[in-house]
């Protein structure tokens, strides 16, 4: 089994190299709160491995096994935030730095009989999708609130770096699932407008709806 500091490097990686399918070492460093030179001699360690796609001074990506073993780091890091609020009701707020300590010590037997327990699900409390037993990660077909237009939208995953963001969206009931309408956004001035059906508005920053995901009710 992998160091939890080798997992670190590698979920880190995933998400980095998401947009464009690679990522830089001084990106790494950044994401992790590293120097360049720690990244640099990990990286070594990890190509050794043929965990990671790396070369001194370009660009780097995972091999095959290195993303296997990445995604693995975040199928059990879904389904444990998922039983913390599910199970154990903790605020969605306050499982992710719980996940990432249990992530790296649970079992794969105990990991199963969560899943189970749960029912299989597919994505965490925040709507990120939970990696399959094989690997398969399903892609969430959504758009950032800031970004969208006038119309009627469902909630759909919310970003979980920020948990006083995720303390005020649970004040707000502004949650996954949650449908309203947007109507005449003021991006100019930082501030959208949503109304929901039951006639309620609430008024938040182009910042915050900068890490509110959605999807259109309408075909």
């Amino acid at each position: 089994m992998a160091s939890s500091t080798v997992e670190n490097y590698l979920k880190a990686i995933l998400h980095l190299e998401e947009p464009s399918g690679s990522t830089t070492v001084g990106e790494i460093a950044k994401n992790l709160g590293v120097t360049p030179g720690t990244v640099t001699i990990m990286m070594k360690s990890l190509s050794e491995q043929g965990l990671v796609n790396y070369q001194p001074r370009k660009k780097l990506n995972l091999m095959p096994e290195g993303r296997k073993a990445a995604l693995r780091v975040v199928r059990r890091h879904r389904l444990i935030e998922l039983f913390l609020v599910q199970v154990l009701k903790l605020d969605w707020s306050e499982v992710h730095e719980e996940a990432e300590i249990l992530e790296h010590v649970i079992s794969n037997r105990l990991l199963d009989r969560i899943d189970k327990m749960l029912g299989e699900p597919t994505h965490d409390p925040h709507g990120d999708p939970i990696p399959d037993r094989d690997g398969n990660l399903a892609v969430v077909h959504a758009t950032a609130l800031a970004e969208v237009g006038d119309g009627d939208y469902r909630v759909v995953r919310v970003s979980d770096d920020n948990p006083d963001l995720l303390g005020w969206l649970n004040e707000n009931d502004l949650t996954i699932g949650e449908e309203f309408v947007l109507t005449h956004p003021n991006r100019a001035a930082g501030v959208l407008e949503i109304a929901r059906k039951s006639g309620s508005r609430i008024q938040l920053g182009v910042n915050v709806a900068e890490q509110v995901y959605v999807e259109s009710l309408k075909p």
